[in-house]
């Protein structure tokens, strides 16, 4: 995944930038599924980051499940293989993201610099 530096000027963001990255209150369709066990949980997000979000569901995978996980929003979509780090019984679960689909990356960073700019 690319970021943009302070100049404009591209980067890889590692991991473990990621899993610092500020996390900004954010409402997506989701849907999760298990690729394992192929068991499905559907939600809405509470919030996102370039290393995950957080899903409202009242469905929560086990910790440690990786998982695909679509999120939506008007008519955006974006794909990401994630892993679960959290889980809330009756509130919902953390994700990080693992690998965001290539075809997401762009997508993924426009609502981040969007909501970036809103604060």
């Amino acid at each position: 995944m690319n970021d943009r530096t302070a100049d404009g000027a591209s980067h890889k963001v590692s991991l473990r930038d990621r899993r610092y990255a500020i996390r900004f209150p954010f409402a997506a369709d989701a849907e999760v599924l298990d690729l394992e066990s192929g068991a499905r949980s559907d939600g809405i997000t509470s919030d996102i980051s370039l290393g995950g979000c957080f899903v409202c569901t009242s469905k929560p995978l086990p910790v440690k499940s990786r998982v695909r996980v679509t999120l939506k929003r008007k008519d955006e979509t974006v794909e990401a293989l994630a892993m679960i780090r959290i889980v809330k019984p009756r509130i919902g679960m953390g994700l990080e993201f693992l690998d965001v689909e290539s075809t997401s990356n762009s997508i993924l960073s426009r609502w981040l610099e969007q909501l970036r700019r809103s604060r």
